[in-house]
C-alpha cells in the first residue's frame, strides 16, 4: 500500500456532537487527512480555518498541522461531504451521493446543532440533499445566510483552498467575516430542540458571490 504509514480510512468527524455549529467542507486532501486522520489537518486549508476558529472563540490551542497538536473546539465540529479522499482529488457527484447517508446521520446525531457552515459549492449542496431540501430554494452564494427552520441557519463560504487564497477569490478578511456572522447570529437565536425538517425561504445574507 502507498503511502502505509497514513490514516488512508474514512477520517471522522472532529470536535464534540453536542457542537452548535457543524463546519462541511469538501473531501479529505490526499496530504491532509487522508495521512493524518483529522479534518483539515495537513494542509493549507487547516492553518487558515484554524486560525479563524480560534480568533472568533470556537477553538484554542496552537494548530501545528498534527492531530495531536492540542487544538480543541468549543462549540464546532467539523466534517465533510465526502469521507474518503476521492481520485485526484476531486469527488464525483457519486461520490457525494454516496456519502450522503453518513452527512445526514452526522446532523441528525447533533441535537444542539444551530448552524451548519458550507464551504464550497458542493458541501452547500451535499448539506440541503442530507437534508431533504430543494437546491434550488437555497443558492449557493460567498457570506450567503440562509433560515432552514426557526432555529437553524445555513451559512456558506468559499472554500478555504490554496487555490482560493492564492488567487484572492477567499482573501483572510472575507472568510472572518462569514465567522463574524455566524458567532453574531448564534447569539441570537433560540436553542435548538431536534433539527426541523421544514425550509423557510428567509434568506439572511446579502452577498452574491457564486463559486466555489
Amino acid at each position: 500500500m502507498a503511502h502505509a504509514g497514513w490514516f488512508n480510512a474514512p477520517v471522522p468527524p472532529f470536535g464534540d456532537d453536542t457542537a452548535e455549529l457543524l463546519i462541511v467542507g469538501l473531501a479529505p486532501g490526499l496530504r491532509g487527512a487522508n495521512r493524518t486522520g483529522r479534518p483539515f489537518t495537513g494542509d493549507h486549508a487547516g492553518g487558515l480555518l484554524y486560525e479563524t476558529l480560534r480568533k472568533f472563540g470556537f477553538a484554542e490551542g496552537d494548530y501545528d498541522a498534527r492531530p495531536d497538536d492540542g487544538v480543541v473546539l468549543h462549540r464546532a465540529r467539523i466534517t465533510n461531504a465526502v469521507r474518503c479522499v476521492p481520485p485526484q482529488n476531486k469527488p464525483t457527484p457519486g461520490e457525494v451521493a454516496n456519502c450522503r447517508s453518513f452527512l445526514a446521520a452526522e446532523i441528525a446525531q447533533m441535537p444542539q446543532l444551530r448552524a451548519i457552515l458550507a464551504l464550497g459549492t458542493v458541501a452547500h449542496q451535499a448539506i440541503l440533499d442530507a437534508l431533504g431540501l430543494p437546491r434550488g430554494r437555497f443558492s449557493f452564494a460567498h457570506g450567503g445566510l440562509h433560515r432552514l427552520t426557526d432555529s437553524m441557519l445555513l451559512a456558506d463560504s468559499y472554500h478555504c483552498s490554496r487555490l482560493n487564497t492564492n488567487t484572492g477569490k477567499l482573501t483572510v478578511a472575507m472568510f472572518e467575516s462569514v465567522f463574524s456572522s455566524l458567532a453574531r447570529l448564534l447569539g441570537q437565536l433560540p436553542e435548538a430542540p431536534a433539527i426541523g425538517r421544514t425550509a423557510a425561504t428567509e434568506e439572511l445574507g446579502s452577498h452574491t458571490q457564486k463559486g466555489l
